[in-house]
């Protein structure tokens, strides 16, 4: 059963995508909770709410605080999206109607890059690689799954946004709440880089990730999803390793088995890029080609970009943050030789 409680909000944050506040618990006391605004609406304090605790209860460092499930003061007025008919979260009791982008057009995309990224925390440094590899690239960013689903929960998509280094957000699949809605991965990248023209489209998953600690029972495995239905759309494939040099844990050293996994087990070669030096790291799989590139750590560093992944910095993990800069840099690459 799903964990609710009934609390009332005694803080409220920033009206926002995603609006961060302080509810009040009995038995648990006042937590940090966040609810999403285009999906619940806006909370005031004291009003009175249904919060989702299980994530909080059991101290998980992703996703760790309560969820707003639904608001009973202010939040019982919605109308929809007006001519809206395609379900998203269909059959939960936070199903609602978006209008989605396969609506439109079935042409064929044409052929132009797609990224792939394992964590939400790579998608800063591979969009601004990106744009220092090849300026006024139009990037766009879809979101799949294996993280947080809610389209809103980033803060990192919305100042990549602002600078320019995104030029659109979709959510695909059961992820929801983005600038567009597709249904399915393949719908997103067809409408990404055909009806609105980006240069080239990244996936990743969005804040968080889905783990177990098994060979296939973690979020990582989106990757395999998107770069499978990239290939079949007849995009060249760019993949951004999970690498790393400063996790604690022997399974994510290096190249995370999540990558390596993801390697192993696709069906056609794909490009991988890492930084200078580490593609010993890498199992080459079914004939993947690995690209070393120069990195700069630096200025990405001095960018004010984030810098932070789980806790630990640029100095304290390089191999992370170069993973994703080579990976947007060889996606730059990659734009420039198919136009």
């Amino acid at each position: 059963m799903l964990v609710l409680r009934e609390g009332v909000v005694t803080e409220v944050g920033p009206l926002a995508p995603e609006q961060q506040l302080l509810v009040d618990v009995p038995g648990r006391g006042p937590r940090a909770a966040t609810a999403d605004t285009e999906l619940l609406g806006q909370c005031e304090v004291g009003d009175s709410v249904i919060v989702n605790t299980q994530a909080a209860d059991l101290s998980l460092g992703s996703g760790g605080f309560d969820v707003v499930h639904v608001n009973l003061t202010r939040g019982l007025g919605g109308k929809g999206v007006p001519g809206a008919h395609v379900m998203k979260l269909n059959y939960s009791s936070l199903q609602h109607a978006v209008l989605p982008v396969e609506d439109g057009s079935d042409a064929p995309p044409p052929p132009r890059p797609v990224g792939v990224c394992f964590l939400h925390g790579q998608l800063a440094p591979f969009a601004w690689a990106v744009a220092r590899g090849r300026q006024g690239t139009r990037l766009g960013y879809i979101q799949g799954g294996g993280g947080a689903l809610p389209g809103g929960h980033s803060r990192t998509v919305i100042e990549l946004r602002e600078q320019g280094l995104l030029a659109g957000t979709i959510t695909a699949g059961a992820s929801y709440g983005g600038e567009a809605e597709a249904i399915t991965l393949a719908g997103g990248i067809a409408h990404g880089i055909g009806e609105l023209g980006w240069d080239a489209a990244v996936v990743a998953p969005g804040p968080g990730i889905i783990g177990s600690g098994s060979r296939l029972g973690h979020g990582g495995m989106a990757a395999l999803d998107a770069a499978h239905t990239a290939l079949a759309l007849g995009c060249p494939v760019v993949v951004a390793p999970r690498m790393s040099n400063g996790d604690a844990r022997d399974r994510h050293q290096g190249c995370s088995h999540h990558t390596q996994t993801v390697l192993d087990l696709l069906l056609a070669p794909v490009s991988v890029a890492v930084p200078t030096g580490a593609a010993g790291e890498i199992t080459r799989g079914c004939g993947h080609t690995i690209v070393e590139l120069d990195v700069e750590l630096a200025a990405y560093g001095e960018s004010g970009l984030p810098g932070t992944t789980m806790g630990r910095s640029i100095d304290e993990d390089p191999l992370f943050f170069g993973a994703a800069l080579a990976g947007g840099a060889l996606l730059a690459a990659t734009i420039a030789t198919a136009s």
